[in-house]
């Protein structure tokens, strides 16, 4: 899934989860190195796990990449079919 990212440097977000498990993660644009390091420290991880540890992160204003992911793990799981989440 790719999510538009909004008020961040980082214009998207393309994101893959299996199983509540992120598999895939990369941002456009933004501080490189730090996100390069966030996407590799999330894949692995359980999404909703992830989604509440990011969320309200703030960087130069209300919003930050981390918390712009959040919203973007938040988005693609309630895109999922309800089963699909519990396995």
């Amino acid at each position: 899934m790719r999510y538009q990212t909004r008020g961040t440097c980082s214009t998207a977000i393309d994101l893959e989860i299996e199983n509540n498990v992120i598999t895939a993660c990369s941002f456009t644009r933004g501080c490189k190195g730090n996100l390069i390091g966030l996407s590799k420290m999330v894949v692995g991880q359980e999404a909703r796990k992830v989604m509440e540890m990011l969320r309200g992160i703030s960087c130069q204003g209300k919003t930050s990449c981390p918390d712009q992911l959040s919203l973007a793990i938040e988005a693609y799981l309630q895109q999922m079919p309800k089963h699909s989440e519990e396995l």
